[in-house]
């Protein structure tokens, strides 16, 4: 059985991390990209050696550094970085036996990665919100999407202001309806 593929994306500091923890809770099987991009950076021999080449270093704060503040330098990491994601992401999803599958992808929209997707879960918050739970969002943010626009294509969206509990049940009833 082929799962129905759901990606879970938002802004920064939105709250990604915990919608794809609460479906994990759920039993659905889950898979983050950023992890996979953490992944990559520590132990894939060729991203390792292409990441001294060009930064002279592996440490992920430094070239962040580095990349936010030079769009050049972002392409190229993204490029480096991107197809990798992918592959995983797809060798991961044709290893899932199950009705659901959901990846947690942050750069979804920006990368034309809806079109891996058959829904999209969008998660926002208030910037004051999302300014308390990460020091990236003004640096990082202006490169992204607006939430506006990220809610407007995606088939589910949750303002991420309230409870874990609300977070919660706005995940289970996603996960009733894909489902049912």
């Amino acid at each position: 059985m082929t799962p129905l593929r759901v990606a879970v994306t938002g802004g920064i500091g939105a709250g990604k991390s915990e919608v794809l923890r609460a479906f994990a809770r759920r039993g659905v099987p889950t898979l983050s990209a950023d992890e996979i991009v953490h992944q990559l950076i520590a132990g894939d021999p060729d991203v390792r050696a292409a990441l001294e080449e060009r930064f002279g270093t592996t440490d992920r704060a430094r070239i962040g550094e580095v990349v936010f503040g030079d769009r050049d330098e972002l392409a190229w990491l993204e490029a480096l970085l991107h197809p990798r994601v992918v592959a995983r992401r797809d060798e991961w999803l044709a290893g899932i036996d199950g009705p659901v599958a959901v990846a947690e992808i942050p750069l979804l929209y920006e990368t034309g990665g809806e079109r891996g997707a058959d829904v999209v879960v969008v998660v926002t918050a208030p910037a004051d919100v999302r300014r308390g739970r990460s020091a990236a969002v003004d640096q990082r943010s202006a490169r992204l999407i607006p939430d506006e626009e990220k809610a407007a294509r995606a088939d589910f969206v949750y303002v991420n202001d309230g409870t874990l509990e609300q977070l919660d049940a706005f995940v289970g009833d996603v996960l009733a309806q894909l489902t049912a």
